[in-house]
């Protein structure tokens, strides 16, 4: 079998560099105060919903899967979706989170109009402070992200797992707020080989 050219290799490895860098600024990037107002929105809320487009509308799929893992009950909602009807699974107190990297992503804005209107609590998640999305927003969780792993500097990869690793952080924090336990999880998670580990050590 044929090799890859030496240059798509070089590039290759250089991903995991811009990638592992990023996750570090983001480290002491990241508000603690923000954060913390954040987790404690997520704590109380009844509901928790999140949306964005692209890489952001899947990193939002796992920040929904996440809180569930918690339980606490989420969903993702797209973007689509969001202006036909969907939106209505919004009520007063709870919380949507809204992620988009230049925070500017147009089908996004209506959304958060909605959400005013609703008295839902919105926490955007933009590396863009002065943009719609973070202006609309309650809370504001920055990101940090120099390039994206592409020679072109167009997909959108770090910024990717940059959010990816903010919603794990989020998890990790709730976790600790809510003492949350192995057992509880055990319930929830029967299936695969982590359940059956869990539900073997209790």
């Amino acid at each position: 079998m044929r090799g890859i050219k030496n240059s798509s290799w070089v590039q290759a490895r250089e991903a995991f560099k811009i990638e592992s860098a990023a996750l570090s600024r983001m480290a002491d990037f990241t508000d603690k105060e923000a954060f913390g107002f954040v987790v404690r929105a997520l704590v109380k809320t009844p509901r928790i919903a999140a949306s964005g487009c692209g890489h952001s509308g899947i990193a939002c799929m796992h920040f929904a899967h996440l809180m569930c893992c918690v339980e606490r009950p989420a969903r993702f909602i797209s973007p689509a979706e969001a202006a036909h009807g969907a939106a209505g699974f919004l009520q007063e107190g709870d919380v949507m989170l809204i992620a988009s990297r230049g925070g500017r992503t147009a089908e996004l804005l209506p959304i958060m109009d909605i959400c005013k209107e609703k008295k839902a609590v919105i926490i955007g998640v933009t590396e863009n402070f002065d943009s719609p999305v973070a202006k609309k927003s309650d809370i504001v969780l920055g990101i940090c992200v120099s390039r994206e792993t592409d020679r072109d500097n167009q997909q959108g990869t770090t910024s990717f797992t940059v959010m990816c690793a903010l919603f794990d952080a989020l998890q990790s924090a709730l976790i600790e707020e809510t003492n949350y336990g192995k057992e509880q999880f055990a319930l929830i998670h029967p299936g695969g080989a982590v359940g059956e580990r869990l539900n073997r050590n209790t």
